[in-house]
C-alpha cells in the first residue's frame, strides 16, 4: 500500500496487484439490471456523420471525467452497430436531451438505417449533428476506449460545447426504473 497527500487530504492507494482476488459472483443480469434502474440518470444522444450520412445512438452511462483537459466517457454495448459507423468519424457530438425530445430519443435508440428521418438538427462546427432543442452539446474526440465486460467505456476530450439559451425553462430528459420521465414537478 502507499500512502499520498493531495492537496490537505492524506491519500491511500493500493496497487491492483495487492488487492484480494474477486469472489466469484452469480448476480442475475436481470435483478442487476433491476437495481441499478433506482439510479436515475440523463439521457445523451451521441451523433456523429458516416459516408455523409448523420448517424446516432442513444446512451445513459454518461459522465464527467476531468475539467482540465476536459474529458468526459460513456459506456456502449459491443454490439452496437450505430457505434461501429460513429467511431469511423474523427469526431462525434454528445447531446443532452430534454424532457420533450421523447420521441427524438426513441428514433435514435431503434435499430434501422435512418435514424434520423423527421429528426431535426443543426451542424455543430464540424458538421456534426446537434439535436434541435437538446438542453445542451458537447463536441469531442476519442481520447481511450477501454474494454469493460459487454460494453466499452469511451473517453472523449470536449473541444466545442453550448447550451440551449433557455437553462431555466428547459427541464431534462430522465431515464429512471426502465423508463423515461421527468424531474418531479417538471
Amino acid at each position: 500500500m502507499r500512502r499520498g497527500r493531495i492537496g490537505m487530504v492524506e491519500s491511500r492507494v493500493e496497487p491492483v496487484s495487492e488487492l484480494p482476488a474477486p469472489v466469484p459472483a452469480s448476480i442475475d443480469p436481470l435483478e442487476f439490471r433491476g437495481v441499478l434502474g433506482h439510479f436515475a440518470t440523463g439521457v445523451a444522444a451521441v451523433t456523429g456523420v458516416d459516408a455523409g450520412t448523420p448517424v446516432g445512438l442513444l446512451v445513459n452511462s454518461f459522465t464527467s471525467v476531468s475539467l482540465d483537459p476536459p474529458l468526459v466517457a460513456f459506456c456502449v454495448a459491443h454490439t452496437s452497430t450505430s457505434w461501429s459507423r460513429l467511431r469511423r468519424g474523427e469526431r462525434h457530438c454528445i447531446c443532452f436531451l430534454a424532457a420533450d425530445q421523447q420521441e427524438q430519443g426513441l428514433r435514435l435508440a431503434g435499430r434501422g438505417v435512418d435514424k434520423f428521418r423527421d429528426v431535426d438538427w443543426s451542424p455543430s462546427p464540424s458538421g456534426l449533428p446537434v439535436l434541435d432543442g437538446a438542453l445542451a452539446w458537447l463536441e469531442c474526440a476519442v481520447e481511450a476506449e477501454h474494454p469493460a465486460g459487454d460494453h466499452v467505456i469511451v473517453v472523449a476530450r470536449v473541444h466545442h460545447l453550448a447550451r440551449s439559451g433557455d437553462d431555466a425553462r428547459t427541464e431534462p430528459l430522465l431515464f429512471y426504473r426502465g423508463r423515461w420521465t421527468r424531474l418531479p414537478g417538471a
